[in-house]
């Protein structure tokens, strides 16, 4: 088996899913699809000098934001684990970082989690990260094209393996530039789907991730408190 690194860009599911046997998204019947591509465009473009970390990390969301049923996630723990794909070559070409849970090779980045205890226990994530745009924009885009190469793959920690699909998702239309996708995880017997978007506003990239119905219910929370004092 060929050990390579994978891409933050949905690794934090592929770890709660790999730690919980699936319980990270919204469980689905098994023929879920969607489709639509990312969009380019959208507003007028933003300030294009990087913020730092800390501005970062005061632009996230918070309880306040969201509203009740929500409770703040501590951070994860590093996984020693190797981390490895099987069956796609373009994520296994992706170098970096990233295995370890590092994130995106964005040196400014801030990120948050939520648990939402409402009709059912779902999750949301929201990673905050900033550059020039043009290596957004090619960051991004490099990661979401090389997982949605794949339709099909497996990612393996340790002894567990998880099935996971992939398939285009509409993405709305916001910022400069957009990507969204649903990922299917399938471990232990059971199934969940995790929905990314991201988007792009000037020098700022916006990723939140999690149960579809939150991601689509929170997305422009997230954009307009990241394009806070802009």
């Amino acid at each position: 088996m060929r050990r390579s690194t994978t891409t933050a860009l949905g690794l934090g599911a592929v770890l709660t899913v790999l730690a919980l046997t699936g319980c990270a998204g919204h469980t689905e019947p098994a023929d879920t699809t969607a489709s639509a591509s990312a969009h380019r465009g959208g507003s007028t473009a933003a300030a294009s000098v990087p913020l730092s970390s800390a501005q970062l990390d005061q632009r996230l969301l918070n309880i306040g934001d969201l509203g009740e049923g929500y409770t703040r996630k501590p951070e994860a723990p590093r996984r020693n684990d190797d981390v490895t794909v099987i069956g796609c070559p373009a994520l296994e070409k992706l170098g970096g970082d990233t295995a370890t849970g590092s994130g995106l090779d964005f040196a400014r980045k801030a990120k948050v989690s939520f648990t939402y205890s409402g009709t059912s226990s779902s999750e949301i994530s929201e990673e905050l990260y900033s550059d020039s745009p043009a290596k957004l924009s090619t960051g991004i885009s490099t990661v979401f094209d090389a997982m949605l190469s794949c339709p099909s793959y497996q990612v393996a920690s340790g002894s567990t393996a998880v099935d996971i699909g992939t398939a285009k998702s509409s993405a709305p239309s916001l910022g400069d530039e957009q990507w969204s996708q649903l990922l299917t995880f399938s471990a232990g017997g059971q199934r969940s789907v995790v929905k990314q978007t991201a988007i792009r506003d000037g020098s700022v990239l916006v990723l939140v991730s999690g149960s579809p119905g939150l991601v689509d219910t929170h997305l422009d929370k997230a954009l307009a408190k990241a394009r806070t004092a802009r």
